[in-house]
């Protein structure tokens, strides 16, 4: 392993190429393990030969037991032009590898994995000074959601929580950053939510150690529905995440490039920062494989590149060496995207997205799900019935209200939980939370604040109501 040393930022020569090309991604870790073969005794290797689960298909473990593997597939995708090597860390956080009973290896798991990428990048490197090449610390989603309940007949329950997520990522964003990697990449978000829990993780621990590394951000549209998992439409995903500043946002995974290309040229559009998109090969067959070749993926992101909507590009699932040669082809002599000038609003989100401007007009809030301000709501809430409350919400939706005001401050309620209850509620109804959700409170302690973040933050941009009324001056209540 490398020792343990500050790394410059690379922000500044990350900006710079991005202005003069389009950058290349590498592409799929787990494609490119699958065609080594590997068996149960390959993964535990000596040092886990009396584990006690079964550790086939714990791909992130490789960096332990099979670093040459890894070693080599990432000079596999160096060898063909990429600029940017993503570490073999997708699941890699305490809660992913708890399926394996290795929670305790997480931080090892994500400094070997940096420190793999980051030998192999400086050694190619080296033999081409006019050309950086860069290590990209992956976090990946996890295997829970912290928006959606796994118990179709409990919408409120949740199985992991954000201070859990934040802890289990602020663990493996340690190890990516003490293996060296240069840029820390969110990557295949599902669920907003965890993806913010990733954000204030990475923001809390390059501040508390004094560093600073581009973070680039990459969603996932489910289907043919344009949405990610937990609902969002790119313009909603994309004004959700904004407040992290990345360097880049995108999309991956779940879909073939041809099916992307609608919400990557959304992105383009109201996103003033860069644009990446690394979609699968395809979709699977029924095999679980990938039908397309090289060639066709190379012409479809070509010609992301000549409509001006991408400026990084690359593959997941089924993209291979072949892959990303053909596509660094493809794009070598095509002009990256032009970052716009997006003019500042007050830009919010539910699962869609809600700009105010000029043309807005009064932006109707509806406040009777506040218990200052509604007694029947009051009374609904002291005696538990949540379901009721949620009937005022949904009504104040169909009335027009383009966002609702959530207020639990009460001597008889505790705030905390009675707020944290109700928009996990809200989260599981699409018809209301499609709108943002405004937290309402006069007694803001950090618990408080925090509670309003964990269970609100997969709706968007939040603000207090007297931030909203400064920034949205046309805002008036809906009775």
């Amino acid at each position: 392993m490398h020792d343990i040393v500050p790394r410059s930022d690379p922000s500044e020569t990350l900006e710079r190429l991005l202005d003069e090309r389009v950058l290349l991604l590498d592409g799929a870790m787990g494609t490119m393990i699958q065609e080594y073969g590997l068996g149960e005794a390959d993964f535990r290797a000596k040092r886990f030969a009396d584990h006690s689960r079964d550790l086939a298909g714990d791909n992130d473990l490789l960096n332990l037991t099979q670093p040459d593997v890894i070693r080599e597939i990432h000079r596999a995708f160096l060898d063909v032009g990429a600029d940017i090597i993503e570490t073999n860390t997708f699941n890699a956080t305490s809660i992913s590898q708890a399926d394996y009973g290795l929670q305790d290896l997480a931080y090892e798991i994500n400094r070997e994995g940096a420190s793999l990428a980051r030998g192999v990048v400086d050694e190619v490197a080296a033999t081409t000074p006019g050309k950086p090449r860069f290590v990209a610390g992956v976090l990946g989603p996890t295997n829970r959601t912290a928006s959606i309940s796994p118990e179709v007949n409990d919408p409120g329950f949740r199985n992991i929580s954000f201070d859990e997520l934040v802890a289990a990522y602020t663990e493996a964003v340690r190890g990516l950053i003490d293996g060296g990697a240069d840029i820390v990449l969110i990557e295949t978000i599902f669920d907003t939510l965890n993806a913010k829990a990733a954000i204030y993780a990475v923001r809390k621990y390059l501040d508390a150690r004094g560093l600073q590394r581009p973070v680039m951000i990459s969603g996932t549209i489910t289907d043919a529905s344009g949405r990610t998992l937990s609902g969002q439409t790119a313009e909603a995903f994309w004004n959700s995440v904004a407040h992290a500043r990345p360097i880049s946002v995108g999309f991956n995974c779940a879909l073939g490039a041809e099916a992307l290309r609608p919400y990557v040229q959304e992105l383009a559009r109201v996103a003033g920062i860069s644009v990446s998109v690394h979609p699968n090969a395809g979709l699977p067959n029924e095999f679980g494989g990938y039908d397309d070749t090289p060639g066709y993926m190379a012409g479809r992101l070509a010609e992301f590149a000549e409509s001006g909507i991408v400026n990084i590009v690359g593959g997941c699932c089924g993209t291979t060496p072949r892959h990303i040669g053909a596509i660094a082809e493809a794009v070598a002599d095509l002009p990256p995207r032009v970052r716009p000038d997006v003019e500042p609003r007050c830009r919010l989100s539910g699962l869609e997205p809600l700009t105010v401007g000029p043309l807005t007009g009064f932006v109707n809030i509806g406040e009777r799900t506040n218990v200052a301000g509604s007694a029947k709501f009051a009374k609904l809430i002291r005696e538990g019935d949540y379901a009721a409350g949620i009937e005022i919400a949904r009504q104040q939706v169909e009335n027009g209200a383009q966002l609702i005001d959530v207020n639990m401050d009460e001597a008889m309620l505790d705030s905390e939980v009675a707020v944290e209850t109700f928009l996990r509620l809200v989260a599981a109804e699409p018809y209301i939370s499609r709108v943002p959700v405004m937290i309402d409170s006069s007694t803001r302690t950090s618990r408080e604040r925090e509670s309003s973040i964990r269970s609100a933050s997969r709706r968007g941009n939040r603000r207090s109501s007297s931030r909203l009324r400064k920034s949205c001056a046309t805002a008036r209540p809906l009775s």
